[in-house]
């Protein structure tokens, strides 16, 4: 049998068939991977693991965005039933705040009962957390604005509030006091934990080696094709741990070696059943992805598999930008064509395209008339 057979050598893979293995784990092959209606969403993010949530908002914020990619009637309050009624996802930091799956959140206990503020948070004391849980075991959930007797300070941090009490409850926030129940563009409601879930006593934290277990599945599950880079993105310290749970997985046969055409001495692993499967080219399916998508976000990644360098260019002065603002990369089957500057006109309910750049072996020629269509649906997404 191939898998048998596989599972005991190193197989080689052509970057072609990598790219298609790993756009079929982020489900983005097919139309409607995840169904329709509130539910798609709870199973999208189950799915993939986390879905990163960003302040930018020139168009929709990404965690929208995202989701909109892989669930093509999404609506906005999908995500609001799952956090804030069905309770199906939580917000917490991955490598970027996050919402995350309730089911997993056994997995993220050990994290907040370790967090330790840094400086970003200044001089908080356990008397101003002790205070705003107070508040909130009292008067029940509250937003920053709910707040209106802290007297302003100097930034410790450009990014940082100037309220005393924001610093607090992103404490309590990160030390698992409270999570956030609900949310509105940016503006978060805070809840004690323990209230918003209903629980008479909190899932027990995993151990290491169960952390570790669940970031290579996650990984496996979500890239097809994996690296200790890419499962432990953001996260050095546990390398060593995940090189020698991926070796252990290799002797026993769940795990075999893949020689990635150009990837050098990087290393990569992937099921045998997973490379067993038929990978097809994939279907002429356009998507227009976030800077922060799973597919874009490991820049280096993108890079090995699709020869295509993305450049973030938000933070960067205007004359130094070669993409644009918060240029999107633009997919059309298994081919980045395209990274286009998007710019939502709220007021005159329109999309505007700041700047348009071919890349790779895109070309008007080839794919305008399917991109033009793609940002149709998009356009209509924003503004909806």
């Amino acid at each position: 049998m191939l898998m048998r057979a596989i599972a005991k050598q190193t197989y080689a893979l052509s970057k072609a068939r990598a790219r298609r293995l790993w756009l079929r784990a982020q489900r983005l092959e097919t139309e409607a991977p995840f169904g329709e209606g509130a539910q798609a969403t709870r199973a999208a993010v189950e799915h993939l693991g986390y879905v990163q949530i960003d302040t930018i908002n020139v168009i929709e914020r990404c965690h929208h965005h995202i989701l909109f990619t892989r669930i093509p009637n999404y609506q906005r309050a999908h995500l609001h039933q799952a956090q804030s009624v069905d309770k199906t996802v939580f917000e917490y930091w991955t490598h970027a705040l996050s919402y995350v799956p309730s089911r997993d959140i056994r997995f993220f206990i050990g994290a907040m009962r370790r967090y330790r503020p840094n400086r970003w948070f200044g001089a908080v004391t356990r008397a101003d957390v002790r205070k705003v849980v107070a508040l909130i075991r009292k008067g029940g959930p509250l937003t920053i604005r709910d707040i209106d007797d802290d007297v302003l300070v100097e930034k410790v941090h450009p990014w940082a509030s100037r309220k005393p009490s924001k610093r607090a409850l992103q404490v309590a926030f990160y030390t698992g006091l409270v999570t956030i129940n609900a949310r509105s563009g940016m503006l978060k409601s805070y809840e004690l934990m323990e209230r918003h879930f209903g629980w008479e006593e909190r899932p027990r934290p995993t151990s290491e080696r169960q952390f570790v277990h669940y970031l290579l599945e996650r990984g496996l599950r979500t890239q097809g094709l994996i690296s200790v880079d890419s499962v432990c993105h953001q996260d050095a310290r546990r390398k060593p741990a995940m090189r020698q749970l991926i070796e252990a997985c290799v002797r026993r046969g769940e795990l075999v070696r893949v020689a990635l055409e150009a990837a050098g001495k990087l290393e990569h692993w992937a099921r045998p059943a997973d490379l067993e499967m038929n990978a097809e080219a994939a279907a002429e399916r356009v998507h227009i992805l976030s800077p922060f998508d799973p597919l874009v976000i490991q820049r280096k990644r993108l890079a090995l598999f699709f020869d295509y360098e993305h450049r973030f260019e938000a933070y960067l002065p205007k004359e130094k930008r070669v993409f644009g603002y918060l240029a999107l990369p633009v997919l059309v089957g298994d081919e980045v064509v395209a990274a286009i500057d998007l710019k939502a006109d709220r007021s005159a309910r329109k999309l505007a395209i700041q700047q348009w750049t071919w890349v790779g072996r895109g070309s008007a020629r080839r794919h305008k008339r399917c991109l033009e269509e793609a940002l149709h649906r998009f356009e209509r997404f924003q503004l909806l």
